[in-house]
């Protein structure tokens, strides 16, 4: 396929461990949607060796097999909301792209986070060390994002959100909640399928949206200490996507 012409038309683009994985599980069963065929997070737009020079799309569409059955298919990286490269690469591939962004409490997405790099033993500190040394930790990323260490600058949502309204407007970005996916299942499947544009009669069935019970629980100091400092950026959120988030943050 020619570069010119865009085949990639909606990505799951947010966030790490807020319940993509259940997403994309449940956006493979469906017959009009076609999603990467050997993988689930293709991590194209967030590889530097990728745009050294003008992008060659043709190993990026070697990763997808749509048929003509096919109205929508999609890139399930959940990185793409957080690397700063990767929303204006997407725009010049496809500015008409459609963002899927399943959001959830940015405290607990840290300590989940920084559960799962502890049990691939990429990460040794405590959690608490972690989040403290975390700005430290990421300087040796840089210009670049740390892609390990950045618990908590991930969870910043409102800043990613306006970017990717600025970009591709509002009408392109559908956000839902990671409770959204625990709890209604058929709700929030129908928002997705009406947005990708889908039968939306064929809702895939009801599959677990994973949690993980975590050997060590979250301390309550530190948890109302981390959510104190995210407290401005949830109420912007708010307002963006016209939700009450006083669950993630209380009053």
């Amino acid at each position: 396929m020619a570069n010119s012409s865009p085949l990639v038309n909606f990505v799951i683009g947010g966030t790490q461990k807020g319940g993509t994985t259940a997403l994309d599980v449940f956006l493979r069963q469906h017959p009009e949607i076609c999603m990467a065929h050997s993988l689930k997070e293709v991590h194209y737009f967030d590889q530097e060796k990728y745009f050294a020079g003008t992008p060659d799309y043709r190993h990026y569409h070697a990763f997808f097999k749509p048929g003509p059955q096919h109205k929508a298919v999609g890139d399930a990286t959940p990185i793409y909301m957080y690397w700063d490269a990767a929303p204006i690469r997407i725009h010049q591939y496809n500015p008409k792209m459609k963002w899927i962004l399943a959001l959830r409490n940015p405290v607990d997405r840290a300590f989940s986070a920084w559960n799962m790099e502890r049990q691939r033993q990429a990460d040794t500190l405590p959690f608490k060390d972690a989040v403290e040394q975390e700005a430290a930790r990421c300087r040796a990323a840089l210009p670049l994002q740390h892609r390990i260490f950045s618990y908590l600058d991930r969870g910043f949502y409102a800043r990613q959100l306006r970017r990717l309204h600025e970009l591709f407007g509002k009408e392109n970005c559908l956000v839902i909640l990671n409770e959204d996916l625990l709890h209604d299942h058929q709700g929030t499947l129908l928002k997705v399928l009406q947005f990708l544009g889908v039968d939306e009669t064929i809702i895939p069935p009801a599959s677990k949206v994973f949690h993980h019970a975590y050997e060590q629980k979250l301390d309550p100091e530190l948890q109302a200490r981390l959510t104190e400092m995210f407290r401005a950026d949830i109420r912007e959120l708010e307002q963006l996507i016209q939700r009450d988030l006083s669950a993630w943050c209380p009053k």
